[in-house]
Formats: structure tokens, sequence, C-alpha cells
């Protein structure tokens, strides 16, 4: 592969197609090399099998998310919560042979060029690191440790899960997280980046939210992408109403 210079930086698409659609407009006018999925293309929405194809058709660098690996069987749902768990088992009974194979192929962990390690979850532990979040500073440590002893020499590691975007920097003797517009990437310092979700939002920030890591000029900037969202999707998100999963309120679907 040659080596990238501009990514895009996408995860946690949750098979919502409206969403996935203005996030690829947008990145179509950015003059980005590849786009990177840090996985969840699948689960909680109606359209994975459209997703799957954008995302093939783009021909994404992609690694497996815990949905993507339930749907298609790799990992069971014992640790999701009951609508994810019944998301799933929707999802499988709408994909062809083909797109739960397309599911089945993709990687834990992505190497672009040994400058950026992409996993869905974390780079720590060994097994299992699909469905840890890191969404504290020890866990964040703990992926520091594994980004800095990795192989590839790469500093950035570009994850997901969380549906929350940020910036988090590693350098001698100290630790910061960034919120800034763009962020400056230091040659002596290591990165844990979030590009937060393309269609499953989680927080106040309900745009589509994806991140441009440019390796030659060593920034990181954040895109906030309008779309308009389907009735279904809205439906689904409005406290009290029952979701097409059978259970009622958000706080039960967000769990897994």
């Amino acid at each position: 592969m040659e080596r990238p210079v501009r990514l895009a930086l996408i995860s946690d698409i949750h098979a919502n197609l409206e969403a996935l659609e203005a996030t690829f407009y947008d990145i179509a006018d950015r003059s980005i090399d590849r786009i990177v999925c840090l996985g969840d293309i699948v689960g909680y929405n109606k359209d994975a099998a459209a997703c799957i194809a954008l995302i093939r058709g783009a021909d994404c660098v992609c690694v497996a998310g815990n949905h993507d690996l339930a749907v298609c069987g790799r990992i069971t749902t014992r640790n999701f919560s009951s609508a994810a768990a019944r998301a799933v088992a929707w999802t499988r009974r709408q994909l062809s042979a083909d797109d739960l194979d397309f599911l089945a192929r993709l990687p834990l962990k992505a190497n672009i060029g040994n400058r950026v390690i992409a996993v869905h979850g974390a780079l720590h532990p060994q097994t299992g690191g699909e469905s840890v979040r890191l969404d504290n500073d020890t866990r964040r440590r703990l992926s520091f440790e594994a980004l800095m002893m990795h192989p590839s020499g790469a500093r950035i590691c570009a994850f997901g899960h969380t549906h929350r975007a940020g910036v988090y920097e590693l350098r001698p003797n100290r630790a910061a997280s960034h919120t800034d517009a763009q962020v400056a990437l230091r040659d002596d310092a290591y990165y844990l980046i979030n590009p937060g979700t393309v269609g499953e939002p989680r927080s106040a920030e309900h745009r589509a939210t994806y991140m441009i890591v440019d390796l030659e000029r060593r920034t990181v900037t954040p895109r906030y992408v309008d779309y308009q969202a389907s009735a279904e999707f809205l439906a689904a998100h409005r406290p009290g109403i029952a979701s097409r999963f059978g259970l009622t309120g958000l706080a039960s679907r967000w769990l897994g």
C-alpha cells in the first residue's frame, strides 16, 4: 500500500446510512488519501447492508468493532445490553452471506504505514480489546503503554467505541487531552485519537463526527457534518418511545 498522508478517521456508523453518506460527501471535498474505519459498521439502525456496501466501495482500511464481530458470530452478545443483543440478531437476519463474510474477515487491528495503528476499542489487552472502552485515564494509560511498545514504532493509535471525540496526548512528564479545532502533533509525543461517531450520537453533539489526520503537516482536525436523520432513527432516539428492538428509553440501548 502506498503510504497515505491524509487520513479520514471514521467510527461507529451503526447502520446509519444518512449519516454515512453525508460524511462521505464531506470527505470527498477534503483531499483525503485513505479513509480508515474503526469499526461498528452495523448495529442499532436499519441500513447495515447499504453501509457495508459504501465502506467496501470506498476501499477503506477497516477494523472490526464489537457489533461487527457479534453480527457475524465471532463473539457472543453475553456482555451486550438486551437492546444491543436484539439489534445484533435482527441485523444478522438482514445481511447476505457475502456481507457476513466481509465482517468475519475484518482484522482487529490495522497498521497504516507504521505511523498509525487502528483498533476499535483499545490497543490493550491482547484479546478482547474491541470491547474495552478508553473512557478513563487508567485505561488510556494502558493503551499508551501498548502503543509505546508496539513494534511498528507508530506514535498514533486511532480508536472508537466510546462514541465521544477526543485527542489524548502523552509526552515526557505530561499527559493532556485536546478539544481544540485543530491539534498540532508533537514529534516527542504519543497520541490516542477518537474521531467520535458517524451514526449513533451519545452526547449533545448530534452531528456526524470524524477526524482528519494529516501526517505531513502533523495536524488533527475534527469535522462535524449535518445530515437529515431518518424518521426511524429519530423515533428510536426519542426518550420514552419504544425502539424497534422492543425496549424503551435510551439508557439500555447505550450499554452495548
